[in-house]
């Protein structure tokens, strides 16, 4: 048996654990700091070298279009993979995403512009986000489940915080690294300056595959086939048939902080420059401080749902983020002050994304059994990627621009879809404390709350 055991020493099965959590974290920032990459080269490159018009809205949602593709795939990339870390264990699709998505990544460095070959350019880049979502369609599933069944059930929120501290160190390094490309004279930051982040993603890579090659399987997973044997039937099958209210649950919470992310992460940048006329930099600086931030309140977030439980905080993260909108356009809108959109930035994704992140690896993963929990949680998190992370940017900037550059149906917008996660979260069940081995929903049900 390949995990560890009960008989192994006690600083052994420590180390291990914290190796896997290492591993999730590293995963999760190269995914991250791929994905956000592109985000941001969307709002202030593609659509100038890969996608010229002479109207620039006209460009600016062709180069989020392309955004969208990435989320579009994901949920593909949850399907299979994830079945095929039901089916066959977690370690080793794990390391499989991280090849498909990190060559994807790299090889975008080397896309060339309109310019230089024409239709060709946006096709090619078309194709590698397309192979880069399908890779990242499983990652943070399959970090997340990774962290939560190696942990212990006491500090499973704690640990399971993992993956989304690695989601904002990646977050992190992207924003730094493209804060720092913004700096050069424009035309050399277009011409060869911002894929210097893209090629620098190969370093990510090797270090997070040399962690996950040391890895074990899963506990969890052992446990499970020692239970019922290997699986015989479809993940996704089930998943579907037995565990969809737990999926409702994963779409409603996932709905609502990915709206809100992506209004600072991939939108607001754009709208700082092109609606508001600022400098390119002021969104990239705002939010390399608001990725900062988040990565410190995620710990904090994350050891409280262990104490009060998963439901009450990410029910705050959504309150607070429906409650805020507002407030926080009334201040980028009237001041167009650096440090007022920084403070704002800061505010909305420490508190607001935090309280609905950092609950995510633990609950998604207590809400399904582990026969389909790497299926289900990538599956139900992804559907939900697709439709709202990969089109807020373009539904923000179409809301902008009909409502004559004002910014109020994008704060409606939000508010929308944080009263689908309430909804969501309100209905669904508390699941701190279930046992990650279970292998039917009645078993998962019953052992809720076993320890306090």
């Amino acid at each position: 048996m390949s995990t560890l055991t009960a008989a192994e020493p006690v600083h052994t099965a420590a180390a291990h654990r914290r190796r896997v959590l290492l591993a999730s974290l590293v995963g999760s920032a190269l995914e991250w700091y791929d994905f956000y990459l592109y985000g941001t080269a969307a709002a202030l490159v593609f659509n100038k070298i890969i996608f010229p018009s002479f109207d620039a809205t006209a460009s600016l949602l062709a180069s989020f279009g392309t955004l969208a593709i990435g989320y579009f795939v994901r949920p593909l990339g949850g399907i299979v993979f994830g079945r095929l870390g039901d089916l066959f264990g977690r370690k080793r699709v794990l390391v499989l995403t991280l090849l498909v998505m990190g060559a994807s990544t790299v090889g975008m460095a080397l896309v060339p512009t309109y310019e230089q070959v024409g239709v060709l350019a946006p096709i090619l880049l078309v194709v590698l986000r397309a192979i880069q979502g399908l890779g990242a369609g499983a990652e943070y599933g399959g970090a997340a489940v990774l962290a939560a069944e190696f942990s212990e059930p006491r500090r499973r929120g704690l640990f399971g915080a993992a993956p989304s501290i690695g989601v904002y160190i990646g977050i992190l390094m992207a924003s730094g690294a493209f804060a720092l490309v913004t700096q050069l004279p424009e035309d050399q930051f277009l011409a060869w300056g911002w894929r210097i982040p893209f090629a620098a993603s190969v370093l990510v890579i090797g270090v997070a595959l040399v962690i996950r090659l040391r890895l074990t399987e899963s506990p969890a997973f052992e446990a499970a086939q020692e239970r019922s044997g290997p699986a015989e039937v479809s993940p996704v099958r089930d998943v579907v048939r037995h565990e969809w209210r737990a999926g409702l649950v994963v779409f409603g919470l996932q709905t609502a902080q990915n709206v809100v992310a992506y209004l600072n992460l991939t939108f607001m940048a754009a709208y700082l420059t092109d609606t508001l006329k600022m400098s390119s930099s002021t969104g990239p600086v705002a939010i390399t401080v608001g990725t900062a931030v988040t990565a410190v309140t995620l710990v904090l977030f994350g050891h409280l749902t262990d104490r009060v439980g998963r439901k009450p905080v990410a029910l705050a993260g959504i309150v607070f983020s429906a409650a805020f909108v507002f407030p926080y356009f009334w201040v980028i809108d009237h001041t167009h002050s650096s440090l007022a959109v920084t403070l704002v930035v800061v505010a909305s994704m420490g508190i607001g994304v935090g309280c609905m992140f950092a609950p995510q690896a633990a609950y998604y993963s207590e809400l399904f059994t582990a026969r389909s929990r790497f299926t289900g949680l990538a599956l139900y998190r992804e559907i939900a990627g697709a439709i709202t992370g990969g089109l807020t940017p373009l539904i923000a900037v179409a809301l902008v621009a009909a409502a004559g550059d004002r910014s109020w149906g994008v704060a409606l917008f939000v508010i929308g879809a944080c009263a689908v996660g309430g909804v969501a979260v309100a209905l669904g069940p508390e699941t701190r404390g279930r046992d990650l081995a279970a292998t039917t929903v009645a078993e998962l049900r019953a052992s809720t709350g076993t320890y306090r």
